[in-house]
């Protein structure tokens, strides 16, 4: 009975959402425009060449390189060297290029499970560029408030990342550059794909993520204006809704609300640092198929959150 009363549920709600489209339909023609336009100039350009480089290095020995050179810096969140680069890759291209790489090392077996499921925990790094210049200098008009907000925000994923750390089984080690080359050109050597196979792979892979990344983006605008539409909400609320929802959405309209000046800050930085269910559905989607348990993410980003917010608020104080 119960599983005929959620089927017959989840229709209803898919119904009413069909015709919601129907009533509003500029509304969401100009939701699926907005949502293009987000992809078209963030998020695809900032995360299609770094999956693309990301593939190569992964194939011509990078990790390897890497895991010598940053190992000891891993065991601050008791991890082995090779999680540097998902942790790394994640604070340059920004989200959700972490839990794509952290499943990459998966798969490729380069980290266990277990480590796996901390990494998802503290590398949701939004772009910085993203922080700085269109937050910072464009929507808040002051450069500084955007250099406040990375800090909050980078400084939450990494006290997440050392609070939740694992019974680390690593000691430190002297490092040896030259160790670090020999392990990554043996990898290279070992590669039986040629480059053409290997690039091919790699563009094939990251369009599929990236035109899953936009649908997504676009089901929650929707979603988003729909309610907007349908219930009569107060601007405080409907930004609320439209940043738990839709990140990007939610920082735009938080920066050309009336509140003031430090509640936008702590407004933004909950939204960069929970990231939005449209993240998380992107997370969870990229993720599926692996041992990586998704509540590891979301209780991660419920308590980043609130520490972010904390952060930009002590940081704003000592600034003015």
């Amino acid at each position: 009975m119960k599983t005929k009363l959620k089927s017959i549920t989840i229709i209803i709600f898919l119904l009413l959402i069909l015709f919601s489209i129907l009533y509003f339909p500029k509304e969401t023609i100009d939701s699926v425009l907005f949502g293009i336009n987000i992809w078209s100039y963030n998020v695809f350009p900032s995360l299609f060449p770094f999956f693309i480089i990301a593939d190569l290095l992964v194939n011509y020995g990078f990790i390897e390189f890497l895991s010598e050179i940053f190992k000891n810096l891993m065991i601050i969140f008791g991890l082995s060297g090779n999680c540097s680069f998902a942790f790394l890759g994640s604070i340059i291209s920004g989200f959700p290029s972490g839990s794509k790489y952290t499943k990459q090392l998966l798969e490729e077996e380069k980290i266990s499970v277990q480590e796996a499921n901390h990494l998802i925990r503290f590398t949701h790094f939004s772009n910085p560029l993203f922080i700085m210049g269109t937050i910072g200098a464009v929507l808040l008009k002051d450069k500084k408030l955007g250099i406040i907000i990375l800090l909050a925000h980078f400084l939450g994923n990494l006290i997440i990342g050392i609070i939740f750390r694992p019974k680390c089984k690593y000691t430190y080690e002297k490092v040896s550059l030259k160790r670090a080359i020999d392990e990554a050109s043996k990898k290279r050597i070992n590669n039986s794909k040629s480059f053409a196979s290997v690039i091919s792979d790699a563009i094939y892979n990251t369009i599929n993520i990236l035109i899953l990344l936009l649908g997504i983006i676009i089901i929650f605008l929707i979603l988003t204006n729909l309610i907007s539409k349908i219930f009569t909400l107060n601007e405080t609320f409907a930004i609320l809704i439209k940043g738990i929802c839709e990140m990007t959405q939610g920082v735009k309209f938080v920066a050309g609300s009336h509140f003031s000046i430090v509640m936008k800050i702590i407004l933004i930085t909950f939204f960069l640092s929970f990231g939005g269910l449209s993240v998380h559905l992107q997370t969870s989607s990229i993720i599926s198929n692996t041992k990586i348990k998704y509540k590891n993410f979301l209780l991660a980003r419920i308590i980043h959150s609130f520490i972010a917010i904390v952060l930009v608020y002590i940081f704003y104080v000592l600034t003015i």
